[in-house]
């Protein structure tokens, strides 16, 4: 896959042992690679440099603000700089490369869909780490009315970016661990197109944790409630769209 107009993003907050490896890993796809540094310390800050120095694209936030923050101006920026889609990934090496082609198939083949990645767990997932996400499942299904987000926390996706950002100039969806979950629900009430695809997923034994908490599982579940009173603002509507699919599905 050689299309100009897709670039891989990568957030990056303090993950200077791995994003050098994470970019190379990504190198046979001959993409564009977009580091955003959401603050981060001078050690990363240097390593990042030093990508840049080697050709990869880098935008700089000026402070810390989270992982959503970073991702809205990474989205931003690579619609800006004429990409259409974005391939997001994390910063740690968690997400097999192997499984990426499928995502950027998908550009071509269903270009104003949101691709989101549902996890395929090796045995370096903790019990609390697998069982504490579906939490949020459950809440996602109920305020979409729909099984059709398989999940929301994974961290691999591909972006229209168009329309992703006219989605972002509406509702900013959060600066934190929040934004993942918050702009696939949004992006569904919208009517948007989704597509899962499964990708496995590695977490290292050395690997670096920004969730807090006490901060991030408040933020969650604000999030949560949000969504939840936005959907019974909605409810009529839902229920209209999914009567509509039953009907096309039975006629189908």
């Amino acid at each position: 896959m050689t299309d100009g107009r897709i670039c891989i993003l990568i957030p990056v907050y303090n993950h200077p042992d791995s994003i050098t490896a994470v970019c190379a890993s990504v190198a046979p796809f001959r993409l564009p690679v977009l580091l955003v540094d959401d603050g981060s310390d001078a050690r990363c800050a240097g390593v990042l440099d030093g990508l840049a120095a080697q050709g990869h694209l880098l935008l700089r936030l000026s402070h810390n603000q989270g992982k959503g923050a970073a991702v809205r101006a990474g989205l931003q920026h690579a619609e800006q700089l004429g990409f259409t889609h974005a391939l997001q990934i994390d910063a740690d090496g968690q997400h097999a490369v192997a499984d990426l082609p499928g995502f950027l198939a998908a550009a071509e083949h269903t270009p104003q869909a949101l691709t989101i990645g549902y996890p395929r767990y090796d045995a370096s997932v903790s019990r609390s780490r697998f069982y504490g996400r579906y939490a949020t499942h459950i809440w996602v299904w109920i305020n979409t009315l729909s099984l059709d987000i398989r999940d929301s926390m994974c961290g691999a996706r591909l972006y229209p970016l168009r329309e992703v950002n006219a989605l972002l100039n509406r509702h900013a969806c959060g600066d934190r661990m929040a934004f993942d979950t918050e702009i696939l629900v949004r992006w569904h009430w919208a009517g948007g197109q989704l597509r899962n695809l499964p990708v496995r997923v590695h977490y290292p034994t050395d690997g670096v944790s920004h969730f807090r908490l006490l901060r991030d599982n408040l933020q969650i579940s604000g999030m949560h409630t949000r969504l939840f009173f936005g959907m019974l603002l909605r409810l009529p509507r839902l229920l209209a769209a999914r009567l509509r699919r039953r009907s096309m599905e039975a006629a189908g």
